[in-house]
């Protein structure tokens, strides 16, 4: 156990063993590589001077955290410093929706300093108090809605500033196929990720896994264990239990939480990242090398994540064995979203051969549907496309902001649009995808042309002219991204 000056004050506590790493491709789309350079990303500071007194803080418990896997911390509470807590303040949002206080960022930053001074104080007297989450929804792509948890702005702060120091013992911890909510990790390093390893690895069947209703079903006594195999500062315990507990509000009655960690709080990512890890992630990684007979990779993000198999005893195997693993700990796949499939270099032919399907099926991953293709010289290559539910849901979602701009200025309106076409090609704009984010372009023009007709009964906007705006404002719509080999192989040229 370390004190807050870095020693050892106490016996070390065994752990399970750190999982090693080799040297094929399948390890090398998995490997920790990635995470090495992400332990020092923990924190996000508005100037460089503050990232390199905040971050220097942690890096005491960074090395030890990789250098010692059995360790367990019982002193990290004194790295929440007021300075810690002042940027996690500025990296929320100015406009981000108050909590169940009613406090806004701008209110709060009246009188910051004092605010922030008040807070370290209530934190390290064991004074502090979290409230309850304010229950929201938002709209899924399917027509259903998701229900969000929205903490008070106190909550937000000293949750980003405790996830700060617990990534920097985590991120030593976690393993290289887990991507969702990891700092300095990125979509497209998954996406990149799991095509590399289609590609390179014997892989002819493809799990793609759901897990439902996720963040409701986390069991917290499972999480407390889970988190004491690393933390036993008893400060830090009681500040997770009170988030968890916390409840949230709605339609102003209060709800007791006796399981799940709300969506929309700060602290959520990391803990549902924790979950994961000793449910499934080592697991998993254990499964494979004890019982697959063939190749066997994995790529998740948050709660979804796809498994590949080179046989299909072991993808049946695995998909079983897997239902009952999460029916210990309170979850379960969903079953509408969670399927076996054929992929890989040889799907078509087998599925014609034994499913009697004229193409092989498809998958949904991070946004785009994965679909088997033949390159220009007929090998096999994995292509992809913007999910139509997420295509539609979008253009309906810039129709109807459009609509609230209707009579903004035209430069005004352009300029948006401009913004929304570069951030959907900074995503979207993948090899094989010209053809959605081509459409994508196509809508929005039309949109606009139909907009500025709305402006006025007497309107004399015609098509030429808004095809000028749209040649003056609009981007083309280009691919913007490399091939995913190219990039992974790039990125890990081992």
């Amino acid at each position: 156990m370390m004190n807050e000056h870095g020693k050892s004050d106490s016996p070390v506590v065994p752990a399970k063993p750190a999982n090693k790493t080799g040297q094929s491709v399948a390890e090398l789309v998995e490997e920790r590589g990635l995470t090495k350079g992400n332990a020092v990303q923990q924190n996000t500071p508005r100037t460089q001077s503050r990232n390199r007194e905040v971050s220097s803080e942690l890096d005491r418990v960074r090395e030890i955290a990789k250098r010692e896997r059995n360790v367990k911390f019982t002193a990290l509470l004194h790295h929440v410093t007021i300075e810690r807590l002042r940027n996690c303040f500025f990296d929320i949002k100015k406009n981000a929706s108050p909590g169940v206080d009613g406090v806004t960022w701008h209110q709060y930053e009246q009188d910051l300093e004092s605010n922030l001074e008040r807070l370290h104080s209530k934190l390290h007297r064991g004074a502090y108090r979290a409230k309850p989450c304010r229950r929201t929804y938002i709209p899924k792509g399917d027509g259903r809605k998701r229900h969000l948890g929205i903490a008070a702005l106190e909550d937000k702060i000293v949750q980003r500033a405790v996830a700060e120091v617990l990534n920097s013992i985590y991120e030593a911890d976690f393993l290289g196929f887990s991507y969702g909510f990891r700092p300095g990790r990125r979509p497209h390093e998954a996406l990149d990720a799991l095509v590399a390893a289609i590609r390179f690895r014997k892989v002819n069947f493809v799990l793609d896994a759901d897990i439902r209703s996720y963040f409701d079903s986390i069991d917290h006594g499972w999480m407390g264990k889970f988190i004491e195999h690393r933390i036993l500062d008893k400060r830090i315990l009681r500040l997770i239990k009170k988030w968890l507990k916390a409840g949230v509000i709605e339609d102003g009655q209060w709800r007791a939480s006796e399981a799940g960690s709300p969506q929309g709080a700060s602290i959520s990512p990391l803990l549902s990242n924790v979950y994961l890890h000793y449910v499934l992630d080592l697991w998993a990684h254990q499964w494979r090398r004890r019982h697959a007979q063939g190749d066997v990779i994995i790529v998740r993000w948050a709660d979804d994540f796809v498994v590949g198999f080179q046989y299909q005893s072991d993808a049946e195997r695995f998909h079983s064995e897997l239902y009952e693993r999460f029916k210990q700990f309170s979850l379960m796949l969903h079953p509408e979203k969670t399927r076996l499939i054929r992929f890989g270099r040889y799907a078509k032919r087998d599925s014609q051969r034994f499913d009697g399907r004229r193409k092989p099926e498809t998958f949904d991953f991070l946004g785009f549907t994965h679909y088997c293709s033949v390159n220009s010289n007929g090998k096999f290559q994995i292509m992809r496309k913007t999910i139509r539910k997420r295509f539609v849901a979008k253009l309906r979602a810039v129709k109807g902001e459009l609509l609230a701009r209707m009579h903004w200025q035209v430069k005004e309106q352009g300029l948006w649009l401009r913004s929304v076409l570069l951030g959907y090609y900074a995503y979207h704009a993948v090899p094989g995808n010209w053809e959605r984010i081509g459409e994508f372009r196509t809508q929005i023009e039309r949109m606009w042309y139909k907009t500025l007709k709305r402006r006025s009964q007497k309107s004399k906007i015609t098509w030429e002219h808004v095809y000028k705006l749209a040649k003056r404002w609009l981007p083309p719509a280009r691919i913007l991204h490399p091939w995913p080999e190219d990039r992974f192989l790039a990125t890990h040229p081992r």
